[in-house]
């Protein structure tokens, strides 16, 4: 059992804990306009990145935009979380759930959240997987589904791409938040949002 108050160091080999030891914390609000994907490798194109929190492409998109959101610190499943980080997560899926419809143009999206081996987490860092699910019957392909837990058609992302659909994601949150709280200043009995 880990202990709330001292959270573990990074862990060794671990993918995410390197992704989020490279990348500092920024104001969501005030993004920085580019950040460097080259701070790790493989390569991370960051959108998010808070004390307690980062967000970024997912290198295997199983379609355009597809983000992971995982804890700064090294927890191996989401019973490991601390109160205080399930309630950043909570929040922050919430509001990139809202900047990747805009991002993307896609209205529907899965939330995935995988914990161990057996339920197909491959990476053992709590992450979840918000997926964007463009309408395939547009395009007439009516016999053909997204499989979901991460199986499914997956290609390398597209590193050009990916800067600029990050830097469109990290523009499209701060609008989110801008909008939540001026909606919050204009109603003072709400709570505010993040």
């Amino acid at each position: 059992m880990f202990d709330p108050q001292s959270p573990p160091s990074p862990e060794q080999g671990c993918p995410f804990c390197a992704i989020a030891a490279k990348h500092d914390p920024y104001d969501p609000l005030h993004p920085p306009s580019s950040l460097s994907p080259h701070l790790t490798s493989p390569v991370s194109f960051v959108v998010l990145s808070t004390p307690s929190l980062v967000a970024f492409l997912d290198i295997l998109p199983l379609s355009r935009g597809h983000l992971l959101l995982c804890t700064r610190a090294h927890r191996p499943k989401v019973s490991d979380v601390t109160p205080a980080e399930a309630r950043d997560l909570g929040g922050y899926i919430r509001l990139l759930s809202r900047a990747l419809v805009r991002a993307t143009g896609v209205a529907d999206w899965n939330v995935v959240q995988n914990n161990g081996a057996a339920a197909a987490q491959v990476v053992p860092h709590m992450h979840f997987h918000l997926i964007p699910r463009p309408d395939i019957r547009a395009s007439g392909r009516t016999r053909e589904s997204f499989t979901m837990f991460g199986r499914g058609t997956r290609e390398e992302l597209d590193d050009d791409e990916a800067v600029i659909l990050a830097a469109e994601l990290r523009k499209q949150i701060a609008i989110v938040m801008e909008e939540e709280n001026q909606e919050a200043a204009s109603h003072p009995t709400a709570r505010s949002k993040l």
